[in-house]
Formats: structure tokens, sequence, C-alpha cells
């Protein structure tokens, strides 16, 4: 593998591909390390983050929005993480049933990862996978498992967080009781075409989110549509965008990935040395441009045994 990038742009899915099985394979590898180090430095999208319970919709809202940011030029990588199979660990669901693109645009690639024993809604592999895509991608999706009140990762992993919630199924109001309103920047209704049940759950979730504290200053936005009418989906990708203008002002990108590098690091550090072995490690601020897996090989090597 590559300490550079452009072997990976050069090879297009096949390439990509391998490089994500090789970080799964062998996270601890220096060439593994240097490429993440490098993709760190070198990201250029938005990554999106899409949660919401099982049934929502989250995988046709995200199969219909990539033809839409296809269209306008841009390339999507997208990271869909399912839930496990309890005998083979792999995901009980596979891109290929998620989300139908056209396997010969290699303007789009679809990674399906398996949560595993993960509660927060990702795979151990997704941060690196989206650090690794957003520096080679225009846009990058994350799909969670599904949200909850320990459920929150994507919040430490994703530039701007869309919240899908169903019509008729009381999700608004359990989401408010869970305290998850605290973490999406866009709260999208979906099968808006339900009519009066839609217009319930907007003024649901828009009520209580006006008791919410918000996050980096961005008053979060609730949005309706209808995947089957493909109705809303321009309004959304123009949120979505409003987002990313907004997060390039004032610095406020830089900080915003900078904390979630921080917050993976020490979450990487205690799996691998226990709190004790994090405590011995001291303070984990990140130097400007310091890559978190850099960092964390460091940590490792210094705490081991001689």
């Amino acid at each position: 593998m590559s300490d550079t990038l452009e072997p990976l742009r050069a090879g297009g899915k096949a390439a990509l591909a391998a490089a994500l099985a090789r970080i799964e394979a062998r996270p601890d590898d220096s060439e593994t390390i240097a490429l993440l180090d490098v993709a760190y430095n070198a990201a250029r999208a938005h990554v999106v983050g899409m949660t919401g319970p099982p049934g929502v919709g989250k995988s046709s809202l995200v199969g219909a929005l990539i033809p839409l940011w296809r269209a306008s030029g841009r390339t999507v990588g997208v990271v869909a993480v399912d839930p496990s199979s309890r005998q083979s660990g792999g995901a009980l669901l596979g891109d290929r049933t998620r989300l139908a693109t056209d396997p010969a645009d290699d303007g789009v690639y679809v990674r399906s990862m398996a949560a595993r024993d993960r509660l927060g809604g990702l795979a151990a592999l997704t941060m690196p996978a989206a650090v690794l895509m957003r520096a080679l991608y225009d846009v990058v999706v994350v799909e969670t498992v599904g949200v909850g009140q320990s459920e929150t990762e994507i919040a430490a992993l994703a530039d701007t967080v869309v919240l899908c919630v169903q019509p008729g199924s009381g999700d608004s109001l359990q989401f408010m009781k869970a305290g998850v309103v605290e973490i999406p920047h866009l709260v999208v209704v979906t099968k808006a075409d339900m009519g009066a049940a839609a217009r319930r759950a907007r003024a649901d979730v828009a009520g209580a989110l006006k008791l919410s504290r918000g996050d980096d200053d961005w008053p979060a936005e609730v949005l309706s549509v209808s995947t089957a009418k493909r109705d809303g989906l321009d309004t959304l990708i123009e949120a979505v965008d409003r987002r990313w203008r907004f997060l390039g002002e004032a610095g406020r990108l830089d900080a915003r990935r900078r904390a979630q590098a921080e917050s993976w690091l020490a979450a990487a550090l205690a799996e691998r040395v226990g709190r004790e072995g994090a405590r011995k490690a001291g303070a984990l601020a990140l130097g400007a441009g310091e890559s978190p897996f850099g960092r964390l090989a460091k940590i490792i090597a210094a705490l081991a045994p001689t």
C-alpha cells in the first residue's frame, strides 16, 4: 500500500476496496498508518451522517440523493453500517441490496460494514474508512445502523448529521426523550406523502428543537421529503450545502474535525490499552496537521513493555 493517494485515484473502486480491506486486516502496519496520515491531511469531502431508526427510509433517501449529487458533478462515497450476523459477524444486509448504484460509475463507491458489538451505531473501521474516502470524494455519506440514547457516535464523525424520522411511528417524541435532539443539524421527516401524519411529525420535531442547544451556533432545520415522489430532495441538498458553507466560515470545520480526531484517539487508545494505559499517555491534544492514527501508533509504541 502506497503512502500517497495517487494509486487509489488511478486504481478506482478496486484499489479503494483493497485499501479498506488492508486497513481492516492490518490497522497497525506502518504503510496503513502512513496512508491514513496522508488522507487525514488531504480531506476535501463534506461528511454527511445519515441516521435514524431501521425502516425509516435512510437507504432509499441516500439512493435518491446520489444521482442528484452526481448530476451536479460531485463524486460520492458511502459507508453503510449494517447490523451484524451473530454467526458470521458480517453485515446482514449488503450494499448491493441497500443501494442501487451504477457499477460502471467510478464517481460512486459504496462500502458496507458490520457494526458487530458496537453500540454507537458505527463499525470500528468507520472512522478510518471515512477519513480515507473524504480525501477521494466530494461527498461522503455515513449511514448508521440506527439511533438511540447510546447510539450517538455519528456526531463525533460527521460534519453534518441528518436525522430521519417517520410519520406516525412516535419516533420524534422518542428521540426527544432520549436526548438525541441534541445531535442533528438537519431533521428530515421521510414519507412526506403521508399527509397529515407527516405534518404532525414535522410540527413535533420543530417544537422539540426549540428546546435544544443546537451545535456550532447552527439552528437545526426540519425538512420533509418523499423519496417515492422525489419531493423535497433538492431542498435537502440545498440545506446540506448551506451547512457546508457555514462550516467553512470562522474556522468551524477545522475545529470540529480536530475535536473529532481527538475524541477518536481517546476512544481508540482506551480500547487498546485500557483506562490506566490511556491515563499514562497523558494529554491527547493534536498539533496542527497531526493525524490521530500516527499519534496512536506512537503512543502504543511508547507504552509497549521493553
